[in-house]
């Protein structure tokens, strides 16, 4: 009997509606002496070259309906056309070279009309992380990222900041109580978070319908990596006014948050992921991360329902971790600042919409407020957008890696950490060896190649940092021998 997943390897698209039909006519074909390699050699010609072996008329006439199914998907294209030029595309700052690579390999595309690589730039899968793609009518799910919606929020306390120095064990208890970290973490069932994201309608997709009971579990929580929840002082050197942000110069206490949509946002861009892949069955290996979904076609538009969801979801998580934390506290809100860095935008470039992919990206329009952490230990940057169009009105996500996680636990000491930690005034109540500030660009340096990008409101510095412990992060790195995917480096990003 041939398997669904025989199926798929032999390119069929990842569509529950075809598959089944491949597999009835397949199994008929089997059943009726023809051999298993010879049928799924003839469903490889369907999907790639389409020249089929002599003899196999009678293969050709049990399979017509599913050639014809094939040929009426218009988000199906058995033939890559490659560009006469590459898309133009522009740098910030020095980046390595593979992160240049990408993005070369990603100006390469048919439906890619420009980009940006930014100075916080690295390796990720597909598009590199830190770089913005503009295409026409379609989206890349690898170019939104594995966690989709990641984002920062920041609130600002109407706490003095010296009160937050005299007694910062309440302000522990507040993070080891309201929030979770880690892979697969959930509030204990007394106390899962309730949001109206939940009553949403989360059969847009079969993935966030699946995916749905997970949500609420995970609701309010984050995950490892560089997800962070963490009080820090903010320095606003003259009053910021800005739209949906007014604040007076001064020294603030501050809580800012880092993470996305947990594990339904990764099954949502695993999924749609390999989708993409098996309806563009000939790309070239280089651009097979890449894919598409074309916006005119019911996969494009489940996807893009599904994002959009993860985007309010992930939105909901950082809510509920502020609203829970103040309330902790018994603290009121100053001000407030958020935005994504992993999503797709339709915006409209010289009146034509594209669609924006920003993969480790901030949004910076014109006087749009965005956050770019460093790390742990080393400040952040609350900015206003100079909307740039040569970066396609965007900026950094961050500092951006200067080492693989894997490389920071082979080179990198515990004692490392703790001096940079203690000369920094920070105290770490948990995170891994593979998120030290030795292991990430500097931040000031980074800042100092997009001040044509932004505008810099404040620093803010990290005083009190909650991450996902290392017992929870270093068995998922370390215990693998073989090089780590691009992929796991990208979920944790």
């Amino acid at each position: 009997m041939i398997k669904g997943a025989e199926i798929r390897e032999a390119g069929i698209p990842a569509m529950q509606e075809i598959i089944v039909k491949v597999m009835k006519a397949a199994n008929i074909a089997e059943r009726d002496g023809y051999a298993k390699p010879d049928i799924l050699a003839f469903v490889h010609c369907l999907t790639h070259e389409k020249n089929f072996p002599e003899g196999s008329e009678d293969l050709q006439h049990r399979f017509a309906e599913v050639s014809d199914w094939l040929e009426s998907q218009p988000a199906f294209q058995r033939d890559f056309l490659a560009r006469q030029a590459p898309a133009p595309w522009k740098q910030w700052g020095n980046t390595e070279d593979l992160a240049v690579e990408q993005m070369q390999n990603a100006s390469e595309l048919p439906i890619a009309v420009g980009g940006a690589l930014l100075p916080d730039a690295h390796t990720g899968y597909g598009l590199p992380i830190g770089g913005v793609l503009a295409v026409r009518n379609a989206v890349i799910p690898y170019a939104v990222g594995m966690d989709i919606a990641c984002r920062m929020r920041m609130t600002v306390l109407d706490v003095p900041y010296e009160d937050f120095e005299k007694e910062q064990d309440v302000f522990v208890e507040a993070l080891e109580t309201e929030t979770r970290f880690g892979v697969g973490a959930q509030f204990e069932l007394w106390h899962l978070r309730q949001h109206p994201v939940m009553e949403e309608d989360w059969s847009v997709s079969p993935v966030t319908e699946k995916q749905k009971g997970k949500a609420a579990l995970q609701l309010g929580t984050s995950g490892c990596g560089n997800h962070f929840v963490e009080f820090g002082e903010l320095h606003l050197s003259e009053d910021a006014v800005e739209p949906g942000f007014t604040l007076p110069a001064g020294r603030y206490l501050a809580l800012l948050s880092h993470s996305g949509s947990r594990g339904t946002g990764e099954a949502v861009a695993t999924h749609y992921s390999k989708l993409a892949m098996s309806m563009h069955p000939n790309l070239p290996d280089k651009l097979k991360h890449l894919a598409w979904l074309a916006l005119n076609a019911e996969p494009g538009q489940e996807y893009w329902a599904a994002m959009q969801l993860m985007g309010r979801y992930a939105s909901a998580n950082h809510e509920l971790i502020h609203t829970h934390v103040l309330k902790h506290l018994g603290v009121k809100s100053l001000a407030m600042a958020e935005n994504h860095h992993n999503f797709a935008w339709r915006e409209y470039v010289d009146g034509e919409e594209l669609i924006i992919h920003r993969k480790g990206a901030t949004p910076a329009h014109t006087g749009r407020i965005g956050l770019i952490p460093g790390s742990m230990a080393t400040p952040g940057f609350l900015v206003s957008g100079k909307g740039n169009p040569a970066a396609y009105n965007s900026c950094s996500h961050g500092a951006g890696r200067a080492m693989s996680r894997r490389a920071a636990y082979q080179k990198l000491s515990e004692k490392q950490l703790t001096d940079f930690l203690h000369e920094r005034h920070v105290k770490l109540i948990s995170g891994s060896l593979d998120e030290s500030p030795m292991a990430y660009k500097d931040i000031e340096s980074v800042m100092d190649c997009q001040l044509d990008l932004v505008n810099i409101l404040a620093r803010f510095d990290p005083r009190l940092v909650k991450m996902a412990p290392d017992h929870d992060a270093k068995p998922f790195w370390m215990k693998k021998k073989k090089t780590m995917p691009k992929e796991e480096e990208e979920i944790q990003a």
